[in-house]
């Protein structure tokens, strides 16, 4: 459908568009429509039971995380204070011995884990504690902290006094993990800390699961340089029930799907494209064969392929009796046919006989242009019979060749000179193009035959290329512009090839300098 003003298609409507589409996309639109809401609400309801487990678990993580990360701050930030101290105290004394032996009772029970610690001096002299044989990347600022993360051992703090006097203090992981465990917190859990975005120490880890592994996890910074305690626990599994409960429904969109496309294939669409196929194998003038609907059939579809087997044949039976008519209706025309051309050679031989019996040569040449005027009609009338067996057309070459020798043999004694000369090419026409054009050739060769009785004439057919038009061109050196020529165009010849260009729906152009006419006709080529 086009809108009348801008003459584009329209697009077709919801309604239209589903009209056309296949039965199965409409069943599946169908089904789809009536299950798919029962399956996101049970999916819906799975994942919102999910997510509530989910939000109690994060929330009891966080406070787990909490607890623990406040324990680890706590404890380092207290023995940094310890070492601060010793480190300020030394700085000033060196050989200040209860200084050291203080910090060492603080650091008596971690140094039962493995936890220990070295005071150095400004020129880097160790003063109190234990080398500790870690290459720190860089150093702190005045009254600085920096942390290091030893991979698989432990925790390296850097601290740098205001006199450039420096601590620095191992924390085994060990130790670590014991500060790390959060009180009535019963759920498995992995633990660690990490330095910036890549250094991290484990802690404590979870087992390898197999399947889906979702975590959640928690970040809490510690306040001591860029060091970040993180606690993640797996989230609740998705066990077989809840995964049942969510495929279920669409287990029983698929099966609904399947089930109503094997009915509707079996009991409808397949008959209905085996009886598709079997119309499209017949063709008339033959009995359908029995169509097979396969086993179980709608019986609709059923009575549908009896019902059009029984016109087909019907169609047979029409078929016949218009066959039969066609015959009767060809030996009709063609008694005609024969009736015509007979009269018509009754009609040519009387004018002969009479043309033999008449007195003087005007009342000859009367009766010999009357009968070349009958040749024309004969010839275009059994050229139209031969070729309405095709249906193709008239082939005007031929016509005009018969035309010319017609003429020719007519011819009296004293136009025994007259010469025609053709150069046609082969076109089809109708009947009525090739009546009007013997008529018109007839007519001109006639009028160069008054001018002159030895005219000789050129008769041109050319076919224009890409078009159903061809240029018809009589030539004579008679129809070139005379007082002869004008007078008998006036009295005689002018109506009649006027009335025969106007039968040809086109202008008769008359060239005075080369005495040449010219039309152009419907024809096409051969």
């Amino acid at each position: 459908m086009t809108t009348p003003s801008t003459g584009r298609r329209k697009p077709p409507s919801p309604a239209a568009a589903l009209r056309r589409a296949p039965t199965g996309a409409k069943l599946m639109l169908i089904l789809s429509a009536a299950l798919l809401p029962l399956a996101l609400i049970a999916l819906f309801a799975t994942l919102q039971t999910s997510r509530v487990a989910d939000v109690d678990l994060r929330a009891r993580l966080r406070v787990a995380a909490t607890e623990a990360s406040r324990a680890v701050a706590i404890e380092l930030v207290g023995d940094m204070t310890a070492l601060r101290v010793a480190m300020t105290a030394m700085a000033e004394d060196p050989a200040d011995s209860p200084s050291c032996a203080r910090v060492e009772g603080v650091f008596a029970q971690q140094a039962s884990v493995g936890a220990r610690f070295g005071i150095y001096s400004a020129d880097g002299r160790l003063v109190c504690g234990t080398a500790i044989p870690v290459r720190m990347e860089g150093a702190p600022d005045a009254g600085g902290v920096r942390a290091q993360v030893v991979a698989d051992s432990g925790l390296v703090l850097d601290i740098r006094g205001i006199s450039s006097a420096r601590v620095v203090a191992f924390f085994p992981v060990t130790m670590l993990r014991e500060l790390a465990q959060p009180s009535g917190f019963a759920s498995p859990f992995e633990s660690g800390l990490l330095h910036g975005k890549e250094a991290e120490l484990i802690l404590s880890q979870l087992p390898e699961q197999g399947g889906i592994d979702r975590m959640e996890r928690v970040n809490i910074p510690l306040g001591i340089d860029d060091l970040t305690f993180v606690m993640a626990v797996r989230r609740a599994p998705f066990t077989s029930s809840a995964i049942i409960a969510m495929l279920l429904p669409l287990v029983m969109w698929v099966a609904a799907t399947g089930i109503g496309w094997f009915v509707v294939d079996r009991l409808l669409i397949r008959p209905l494209r085996r009886l598709r196929d079997d119309i499209e194998r017949y063709r008339p003038g033959h009995p359908m064969a029995d169509v097979n609907l396969g086993a179980v059939p709608a019986q609709e579809i059923a009575d549908l392929g009896e019902t059009f087997q029984e016109l087909t044949h019907t169609v047979e039976r029409h078929e016949q009796s218009m066959a039969d008519g066609l015959v009767r209706q060809t030996k009709l025309t063609r008694e005609v046919h024969h009736r015509v051309k007979n009269n018509l050679q009754v009609i040519s031989s009387l004018i002969n006989f009479h043309a033999r019996s008449a007195h003087g040569a005007a009342a000859a040449d009367a009766y010999a242009t009357i009968q070349r005027r009958v040749d024309a009609l004969a010839v275009v009338h059994r050229h139209h019979y031969a070729e309405m067996e095709e249906n193709r057309g008239l082939e005007l070459k031929s016509v005009i060749g018969e035309l010319a020798s017609n003429i020719r043999a007519t011819a009296s004694g004293s136009t025994s000179k007259l010469g025609i000369t053709l150069n046609v090419e082969p076109v089809l026409v109708t009947q009525d193009v090739a009546v009007a054009v013997s008529f018109l050739l007839t007519e001109l060769i006639e009028l160069a035959v008054s001018v002159n009785p030895d005219a000789q004439i050129g008769v041109s057919l050319r076919h224009n290329a890409g078009t159903d038009t061809a240029v018809l061109r009589a030539t004579s050196p008679s129809l070139v512009e005379s007082e002869e020529l004008e007078a008998l165009v006036a009295s005689r010849y002018g109506r009649i090839i006027l009335g025969l260009s106007r039968q040809l729906r086109a202008p008769l152009h008359h060239d005075p300098l080369t005495g040449a006419y010219e039309i152009v006709i419907a024809a096409r080529a051969a």
